[in-house]
C-alpha cells in the first residue's frame, strides 16, 4: 500500500480568497489548448480562423463551464435541484460533469462557427486534438484534492484517500490521467494531420470522432475501478452513471465518424 501525498489543495489565500491546484489546473489545460490551436492554425494555414481566434476561446470556455455544470446537474443530481433551483449557478460549491461540458462545448462552438461561416469540422478538429492535456491536468487535481476516488483494491499502489474511509482503493484519478490525458493526446496528435492532408478516409471531424469514441471508451474502462456516486450507485446492478453516457459518447462518435465518411 502507498501513502496517500495528502496535499494542501489551497496553494496560497489572502482572506476568503485562494488559489487552489484544481483551479490552477483549469488554467494550465486552457492555456496549453490555446497555444496548440494556434500552432496548429499556422501549420495547417487556416487563416479563415484567426481573426475570430480569440472570441471563439471565450465562447468555448463560457460553454465549457455552463455545459458542465447543467450536466451536472442534469445527470447527476437532478432531484436535489429541482428542489434548490437557487443553486444551480453555484459552481463555487463543485459539481461538474464532463459530459455536460463536452456537450456545451460542442454546441456553442457549432451556434459560433456558423455565425461568423467558419467550418466547424476543422474548428472542432483543431481544438479537439489538445482537450486530454486539460482533462489529464484535470484529474490531477482531483487527485489533490482527494476526491473521485477508486473502489477498494489490495493492489500495491492502493492508497487510504482522506475521504474514502479506512480501507485503500484505487488511484483511479492517476489512471483517469494517464489514459485520458497522456495516452489520448499522443493518439490524437499522432493523427491531427491526417484531415489536413486529405488522406483517404480521414475528412474533417474525424478527429473529434476520434476524441469521442476513445474518451468513451477509456472512461467506461476506468470506472470499473472509480467508486459510483454514493447517491446514485450502480445502474442496472454493475453499470455506473459514467459508463452509461460514455457508452452513448461511443455511439455518437461512431455514428459520426460514418455520416463524415459520406
Amino acid at each position: 500500500m502507498m501513502t496517500f501525498p495528502n496535499i494542501d489543495p489551497v496553494i496560497f489565500g489572502f482572506g476568503p480568497l485562494q488559489v487552489r491546484w484544481y483551479g490552477l489546473m483549469y488554467v494550465l489545460g486552457f492555456t496549453a489548448s490555446y497555444f496548440l490551436v494556434l500552432k496548429q492554425i499556422r501549420d495547417f494555414s487556416y487563416k479563415a480562423l484567426e481573426p475570430c481566434f480569440e472570441n471563439l476561446n471565450l465562447v468555448l470556455i463560457l460553454s465549457v463551464v455552463v455545459g458542465g455544470r447543467l450536466g451536472y446537474v442534469l445527470f447527476y443530481n437532478f432531484s436535489y435541484y429541482l428542489q434548490n433551483p437557487l443553486e444551480i449557478p453555484a459552481t463555487w460549491t463543485g459539481g461538474m460533469s464532463f459530459h455536460g461540458a463536452c456537450i456545451g462545448c460542442i454546441i456553442g462552438g457549432y451556434l459560433y462557427t456558423k455565425k461568423k461561416n467558419l467550418n466547424f469540422w476543422k474548428c472542432a478538429d483543431l481544438y479537439v486534438a489538445t482537450i486530454p492535456i486539460g482533462l489529464g491536468l484535470g484529474r490531477l487535481g482531483n487527485f489533490i484534492n482527494g476526491e473521485l476516488f477508486g473502489r477498494v483494491s489490495s493492489v500495491p499502489w492502493a492508497m487510504v484517500f482522506p475521504g474514502g474511509g479506512p480501507l485503500p482503493r484505487h488511484p483511479s484519478q492517476l489512471y483517469e490521467m494517464i489514459l485520458e490525458g497522456a495516452l489520448l493526446f499522443s493518439i490524437l496528435w499522432l493523427y491531427r494531420k491526417k484531415p489536413w492532408q486529405q488522406h483517404r478516409g480521414w475528412p474533417h471531424g474525424s478527429i473529434l470522432c476520434l476524441f469521442l469514441i476513445g474518451y468513451g471508451a477509456i472512461r467506461i474502462f476506468v470506472e470499473m475501478f472509480r467508486e459510483p456516486d454514493l447517491h446514485i450507485g450502480f445502474i442496472l446492478g454493475f453499470l455506473t452513471r459514467g459508463q452509461l453516457l460514455s457508452g452513448a459518447m461511443v455511439f455518437g462518435g461512431i455514428l459520426l465518424w460514418k455520416l463524415r465518411q459520406r
